[in-house]
């Protein structure tokens, strides 16, 4: 399989993956039955085999024609509407990719808005981009909350003032509700292009929808294979034998854990490319598992960076901590290590090796080092980062959270604490 899963250092007792094997299994069956809870938002799990090929094509129609028209293209949105197509993008381009110089970047540059509600951060995109020709891709399933609608709202009275009303309307893109809501109210009104949320998506399980491919093919990335992919790792980890699934395996190590004490699950990549992936993962498992006083913790390390400030922390400190590795077999640029005459930095033992086999045995030399100290350690391994690659990972860390979530008690397809904040903002600004 292009992703394996390794679970040797998770010190655990052999009858421990046993014992819960049948609850994996059963929760199996409530997932692809449709009949446990959140069964509202359950639409993903199929998705990469039934999509709307005719909107498909259209996404790619559109993302021609922005990069035709446009320099930049603003993605508003937060949470799930813009976590995973960040992930992707920057997992998948140059890591400059917006420094870069259109003749070698080709396609428009990609910057995020409402994902907070920062006048420091927003001024400051507009003044990036008040030279450049810009495109809007408004995403939002009610068109009301309120991060992505303040940017929107700021955003378009700017697009409207550079282009004027109607040249705007063309270059506002609104993925958004079918049928209903203020954003598809106001997108029929004037007419912008629009994609549609899937109802019985959540926003966290997005990114294999027109949510996430709208702006990842606009970056220039293979939508077809990463879809592909995604189609891959349905059919995949659907095998209801857990001993074969590794998908389940996590799903289920991660719970054995839980129970054994292990409260905090720390995502560690060792490509800074792969350091957004963390985000979305952590939103995927927190908002999806943290309820009633229950729920693994998610947190991150981008390695090896972090091995000098919270390394530590994880070697001699409490002992709740387990990790989760994700790692590339294959990486696609090389740099050889070269003999110095001088050797003043000791590093000649390394002439000839490459950066990966140092990387690689930093990887190796930390696990080791963790396990030791009684940290039990999760391996993902990807072949190589690639659209395909990455859409089937993607799946996989859904599906396992959707039946880890059920196995822990909860549902895992609603938000409920998400509101708490909100309603008290509402009543401090004064809403009616």
């Amino acid at each position: 399989m292009s992703i394996k899963f390794n679970f040797e250092n998770a010190l655990i007792n052999a009858h421990e993956y046993h014992y819960l094997k049948p609850v994996i299994e059963a929760a199996h069956k409530t997932l692809h039955a449709g009949d446990g809870p959140g069964n509202d938002y359950i639409g993903w799990v199929d998705y990469p085999s039934s999509f709307d090929l005719a909107e498909f094509e259209r996404i790619k129609a559109a993302a021609k024609r922005i990069n035709e028209m446009a320099d930049v293209l603003i993605v508003i949105g937060i949470g799930g509407s813009y976590l995973g197509a960040k992930t992707v993008i920057d997992a998948l381009t140059h890591t400059f990719y917006n420094e870069l110089p259109k003749e070698k970047r080709k396609t428009a540059k990609i910057y995020f808005a409402g994902q907070n509600i920062s006048s420091t951060y927003l001024s400051d995109l507009m003044e990036m981009v008040e030279n450049e020709s810009v495109c809007l891709n408004v995403i939002s399933k009610s068109g009301t909350t309120t991060e992505p609608a303040i940017a929107f709202r700021v955003l378009k009275k700017a697009l409207e003032k550079k282009y004027g009303v109607e040249e705007a309307k063309n270059r506002i893109f609104a993925t958004t509700d079918a049928k209903s809501g203020a954003l598809r109210t106001l997108a029929t009104a004037n007419g912008y292009e629009t994609f549609v949320i899937p109802s019985n998506v959540g926003g966290r399980y997005s990114v294999i929808t027109p949510v996430g491919l709208l702006p990842i093919a606009t970056a220039g990335i293979d939508i077809d294979a990463f879809m592909a992919g995604a189609a891959d790792g349905q059919t995949a980890f659907s095998n209801p034998n857990i001993d074969e699934n590794p998908c389940y395996q996590y799903a289920l190590m991660r719970n054995v854990l839980y129970n054994k004490g292990k409260a905090i699950e720390v995502l560690v990549n060792y490509e800074p490319s792969m350091a957004f992936l963390a985000e979305w993962w952590m939103q995927l498992y927190g908002e999806s598992e943290g309820k009633d006083g229950k729920g693994i913790f998610p947190t991150k390390m981008n390695n090896t960076t972090d091995l000098h400030s919270m390394g530590q922390m994880i070697q001699d400190g409490p002992r709740h901590v387990f990790e989760t590795v994700v790692r590339v077999e294959k990486v696609e640029k090389e740099i050889v290590l070269e003999l110095e005459d001088n050797d003043l930095d000791g590093l000649n033992y390394l002439a000839g090796k490459t950066m990966s086999y140092v990387n690689e045995n930093a990887f190796k030399g930390t696990l080791e080092a963790h396990v030791d100290g009684n940290v039990p350690n999760l391996v993902v391994t990807i072949e190589k980062l690639d659209a395909f690659n990455l859409g089937k990972l993607m799946y996989f860390f859904m599906k396992a959270c959707g039946v880890s979530g059920y196995v822990l008690g909860v549902n895992p397809f609603d938000q409920p604490g998400v509101e708490a904040y909100k309603k008290n903002m509402f009543r401090l600004l004064g809403k009616k």
